[in-house]
């Protein structure tokens, strides 16, 4: 296998908006293929029609955009193994499926709900509530392999409902190699007689798996641990149709912070935070966050990803998409469930926001905020964010920590206020403000150097005169280079901005 070209595919099933833990199991197939020259494929895994949700496939392919995991083949995008939902590749599953039955490697079973449903109660009035139905139990049930023939013939003639099951060999041990977990050992009686077609015309999802994945020459498949009980019986499928099996990879478990179970879908919101990529409005009214509308950058949500079960063996955190990349591999994806830190999220937020250039965020900002920075220019804008960024984690808080930089303030920092702001401090900065009038060429270097030249002057400290000026000029207790912001201000909404908040603050101060 290792001279064939590598293909993985990314198969979720349209139920719905896709989970982060989806979005990382696109990643590391994504990854994969492009450390080894690879292919990513998008299918679509619809089989299951009575949980189709109308707007989910546009959901995964506008997640998986923002994200910036680029599909080569598949939905959306088309390729020679199309077509890539499985609800346009109907037709070709049965010939499959009866070919195992001519094989002897599954049967038709007629039993309808009832009867199934009988067994079951039987099986619990019996002490046995974890009833199967396999080698010991089909032997008592309605399939080709009980009844005679002709009735079978009978059946199918008449059109009698029925569906397919594969014949789980008896006390076999399947024996498989994991690219994660290493050799993985399931005795088939812990297994049982799976439906391969349903009655319904439509394949389920492990023949239809197993034939678009043969089909459209998957040589490796990368998926959730969800998917491990299954493996077995995609084993023997392959073994049944004499294909070579494609190497497998079973991802860890997201889990909660707590570490106390998987990361489910009604967990984000609940615990305070997205579980989804992009928000989904459900068919019922109900509305779940995505990253991307609570602000995140798409470059610090996949980083963040990355690390949930992956490390590159280095203390290097901080890679671009390129970069992971280049340092992926399976051999360092843990075994062990990986816990999602709401915490570290942002972290990794803030770092990709600082990383962003002043340009690039007052575009960003614009679109944030829109009306109320109408009037600021581009370079005032640009400036603004370079003063704020480091102090921000979302694009909008440049704005809503720095309103000072585009409005006067009208609130000013109690704690500043009560403890800084003692007898003689109008007077002090009234005369600050002259000196500042005096300054003729208004940038930070000559603001700051005439105001250590009135600190000598008064003999004070920093401390007592700095944050009474940054009260008056931006209603707050602490933030950014006070020289900066007065020469971003400029002289003369500095100095206006001085008449009109002493004034206040000193009413304010009783």
């Amino acid at each position: 296998m290792s001279d064939k070209p590598v293909r993985v595919r990314f198969a979720p099933s349209p139920t719905g908006p896709l989970h982060m833990g989806g979005v990382r199991t696109a990643l590391y197939n994504y990854l994969y293929a492009k450390k080894h020259n690879g292919t990513f494929i998008l299918r679509i895994e619809d089989t299951d029609q009575t949980r189709f949700v109308e707007g989910a496939e546009d959901y995964i392919i506008e997640a998986l955009k923002w994200c910036g995991i680029t599909i080569d083949e598949g939905q959306s995008v088309g390729g020679e193994y199309g077509p890539y939902k499985q609800s346009e590749r109907q037709e070709m599953y049965k010939p499959y499926a009866e070919q195992l039955i001519a094989n002897g490697k599954a049967y038709y079973a007629f039993d309808t709900a009832e009867d199934l449903d009988k067994m079951r109660k039987q099986a619990i009035q019996m002490k046995m509530p974890n009833w199967q139905y396999n080698s010991l139990t089909r032997s008592s049930m309605q399939n080709s392999l009980t009844l005679p023939e002709d009735e079978v013939q009978r059946k199918l003639e008449n059109g009698d409902p029925y569906v397919i099951r594969f014949q789980m060999p008896r006390n076999i041990d399947v024996r498989f190699e994991d690219e994660i977990r290493g050799w993985v050992v399931v005795n088939t009686n812990n297994v049982d007689d799976k439906v391969l077609f349903k009655s319904d015309g439509m394949p389920t999802y492990h023949l239809a798996n197993i034939v678009d994945d043969h089909e459209m020459k998957i040589t490796h498949v990368i998926r959730g641990e969800e998917w491990l009980p299954s493996a077995p019986l995609h084993v023997l499928l392959y073994e049944a149709f004499e294909w070579e099996a494609p190497k497998f990879a079973h991802l860890p478990l997201l889990l909660r912070p707590d570490g106390n179970g998987k990361l489910s879908k009604r967990d984000g919101d609940r615990l305070g935070f997205p579980v989804f990529p992009i928000d989904w409005l459900a068919v019922d009214g109900e509305k779940y966050s995505g990253y991307r509308e609570q602000g995140y950058l798409p470059g610090a949500f996949i980083n963040m990803l990355a690390f949930l079960g992956w490390n590159p063996g280095t203390t290097q955190e901080i890679f671009s998409l390129e970069q992971l990349v280049e340092a992926f591999s399976l051999e360092r994806v843990s075994k062990a469930g990986a816990k999602f830190d709401a915490d570290k999220t942002k972290w990794f937020q803030q770092q990709y926001l600082r990383a962003e250039s002043e340009s690039s965020l007052a575009k960003m900002l614009r679109e944030e905020v829109g009306e109320a920075i109408s009037d600021v220019s581009d370079a005032y804008l640009e400036q603004a964010c370079h003063l704020m960024k480091e102090r921000a984690t979302f694009v909008e808080d440049i704005y809503t920590e720095g309103q000072y930089l585009f409005e006067n303030p009208t609130e000013f920092d109690e704690k500043t206020l009560k403890k800084k702001w003692k007898d003689g401090a109008e007077d002090l900065m009234n005369e600050w403000a002259k000196e500042l009038g005096s300054i003729e060429e208004f940038t930070s270097e000559n603001i700051e150097k005439s105001f250590k030249a009135f600190l000598e002057a008064k003999e004070m400290g920093i401390g007592k005169v700095l944050p009474l000026f940054r009260l008056a000029l931006t209603g707050k207790g602490m933030g950014p280079s006070m020289f900066e912001i007065t020469a971003l201000l400029g002289k003369e909404e500095s100095l206006k901005r001085k008449e009109t908040n002493i004034p206040a603050i000193v009413k304010l101060k009783g």
